[in-house]
């Protein structure tokens, strides 16, 4: 029960924030245009003589475009102690108004309210990555108790239970298929368009579509614990972490308001004694700067252009969890790879069977997978998927079997003995006849090597690797272009693992590499590189993750890597890394042009201001305009 009020709490938290940003949103688009349209009509009302009812619309436009942000920055100085910007547009708008500048303080008003809404826009499109995944979510599913189906409530599920999901609904919950075979649409997770098949013993997530076929599947997640959530509460805590630009720009805007508020104070008397001008002047002046030296601009070059990257990955299968991990990435200069399960498959496939002359080969692969199929060993499973694969037949009851720990298994077929294990296991003297030829060459490609042995009679060898995925080559050769020193940690032998980082095309490997010295080894790596990012997707690989000045897990990893990287590969897609580091680089590009373009306009406006070269209304669109700017120039990261 506690787990139903939980998600159900989640989805409605979730959707009525959605709801509340999106009416945010418009209000304030709707606040904006009304502003402008009575800007347009107070201004027809003064060319006409009326200005005294201009006077009147121009109040409503302050009221109407100027509450929100007026509103927002009163609590924010209350609550924080501290003036923002908000503050300064205020006091800028009042000013004008002070000296007779209606036009010009409702024109900065309408504008500031307009990069406000255009704020949250960008805001409510990072959102959109939850709420789009929120309504994928089922709330009901077909479970299925000794025959009898019954629909209930997806947050009643346990695991262990079994349910039937039909042709074109929705997965409700993470879990393992029992019986069937269909196609599943994983774009909701993964971001990738085709669909994947999918049959007995695979996995499927919660959200995902059962395209074509009807299967049976048994739960192995809470709801709250699925996939699909991680994804939500991954995303949720991103938009929440400021990124270390973030943070110094915040604390900059306090300390420069403060300035920028002394240096107008000065501005209403000074240049009336100094340089002669007329206190209407002065006054005027002192306004214009109030306008043109606030940080708008500046304040907006990062968190939209952040929060757009952030949304972007998402939608591709890249989740972040803050804007920091984002920034970072940028500084990569080395990348640390755990082998099994990250540039491997890590399940071990056979890749050989080699027969004894005189020998039928499907006949020692049958008696083999029947002897292996009472074990649950990896080596034995993939023996025994390997026979169901190439042969037709059924697999053989042995009338005796026997494991002997450490060491393999003997077994009696039709009143032979069998023996399948390690080389000490079976006839030593076959075993080292048959190494001397065939073992050493297949070892040093980084395979395993399983001895059968039928009566005294070495009967085959079996040879067994953990398969590099397909991408690992792409992805790494990705990397090396981009100036990336790659390195691969395994706990094999150094002739496996120089064969596996051959074939992977790794800078360095590092053999015979114990889950605790992992951290060791990430340690000296940032001493020597400076930056560098950890990617596994075990347990043993947490603490590792952890170091790194990066971590990225594989989705399809244990939860505690999950939970400990900063960054997570939903389709276990390698090459995805670098088109996150490239993401990190566009953000970077994009948020050095907003702080560079927001303090020359900022310096241009008030070398103009003290020049008398520039007019309120100039300013005004100056300052406003190049906000929008740069706000725009980060909503580019949501394009792919």
């Amino acid at each position: 029960m506690e787990t139903k009020v939980q998600v159900l709490e989640s989805s409605e938290t979730i959707s009525h924030e959605s709801l509340l940003e999106k009416a945010k949103v418009n209000w304030e688009l709707i606040a904006a245009i009304v502003c402008g349209i009575f800007i347009l009509i107070g201004w027809i009302l003064n060319k006409n003589g009326h200005e005294a009812l201009s006077v009147i619309i121009y109040i409503a436009a302050f009221i109407i475009g100027g509450f929100a942000k007026a509103k927002e920055g009163i609590e924010a100085t209350i609550e924080n102690k501290e003036l923002n910007v908000e503050m300064l547009m205020i006091f800028a708008a009042i000013g004008s108004a002070i000296i007779g500048y209606w036009t010009e303080g409702c024109i900065l008003i309408f504008i500031f309210a307009l990069s406000g809404a255009l704020e949250t826009y960008t805001m409510n499109k990072s959102n959109k990555e939850i709420s789009s995944l929120m309504k994928l979510q089922p709330e009901e599913a077909l479970r299925v108790t000794n025959g009898l189906e019954e629909r209930v409530s997806v947050a009643e599920l346990k695991i262990g239970d079994q349910i039937l999901i039909k042709p074109g609904e929705r997965v409700p919950s993470d879990g393992t298929i029992l019986k069937g075979f269909t196609t599943i649409d994983e774009a909701a997770i993964t971001g990738e368009s085709i669909p994947v098949a999918k049959q007995y013993q695979d996995h499927i997530f919660a959200g995902t579509v059962n395209l074509n076929g009807s299967i049976t599947v048994e739960i192995t997640k809470q709801a709250n614990e699925t996939l699909f959530q991680k994804i939500i509460d991954l995303v949720q805590s991103a938009q929440s972490e400021k990124s270390p630009s973030q943070q110094f720009i915040e604390r900059f805007e306090g300390n420069y308001v403060k300035i920028v508020l002394a240096t107008v104070a000065v501005m209403m008397f000074l240049p009336h004694f100094l340089l002669g001008w007329s206190w209407n002047e002065t006054f005027y002046r002192a306004m214009v700067l109030l306008v043109v030296a606030s940080p708008c601009a500046l304040v907006s070059s990062i968190m939209p252009a952040t929060l757009s990257a952030i949304s972007n990955g998402a939608k591709h299968g890249i989740l972040f969890k803050g804007g920091v991990h984002l920034e970072n990435l940028n500084h990569i200069k080395a990348i640390a790879f755990d082998k099994t399960g990250t540039l491997t498959k890590g399940k071990p496939e056979v890749t050989n069977v080699i027969v004894n002359n005189g020998l039928d080969e499907n006949e020692v692969l049958l008696i083999a997978a029947s002897i292996e199929s009472h074990s649950n060993h990896p080596l034995a499973s993939a023996i025994v998927n390997y026979a169901k694969k190439k042969l037709s037949a059924r697999l053989i009851d042995p009338d005796g079997i026997e494991d002997v720990p450490g060491w393999g298994v003997k077994a009696v077929i039709n009143k032979e003995e069998w023996k399948i294990g390690k080389a000490g296991f079976v006839e030593q003297a076959e075993a080292d006849q048959i190494a001397d030829l065939t073992v050493n060459k297949l070892q040093a490609e980084g395979k395993t090597v399983v001895y059968v042995q039928k009566g005294n009679q070495l009967a085959a060898l079996i040879a067994l690797k953990d398969i590099v995925r397909e991408e690992t080559k792409k992805a790494i050769d990705q990397l090396k272009a981009q100036g990336i020193y790659t390195i691969m940690l395994t706990g094999d032998s150094s002739s496996t693992a120089q064969a596996i980082s051959s074939e992977c095309h790794v800078d360095e490997y590092i053999a015979e590499c114990l889950p605790e010295n992992k951290v060791e080894y990430v340690k000296k790596l940032k001493e020597k590189y400076g930056n560098v990012a950890m990617v596994g997707d075990g347990i043993n690989d947490a603490p590792a993750l952890a170091t790194a000045n990066v971590g990225i897990a594989m989705g399809g990893g244990t939860d505690v890597a999950l939970e400990t990287a900063d960054v997570v590969l939903m389709k276990n897609d390698l090459p995805r890394i670098s088109e996150a580091i490239r993401l990190s680089q566009r953000m970077n590009k994009i948020v050095k042009q907003n702080v560079i373009f927001s303090i020359s306009v900022i310096i241009l406006l008030i070398c103009s201001n003290f020049l008398q070269a520039v007019d309120l209304p100039l300013g005004v669109i100056g300052h406003e305009g190049s906000t929008i700017l740069v706000i725009l120039n980060g909503l580019r990261l949501l394009r792919s």
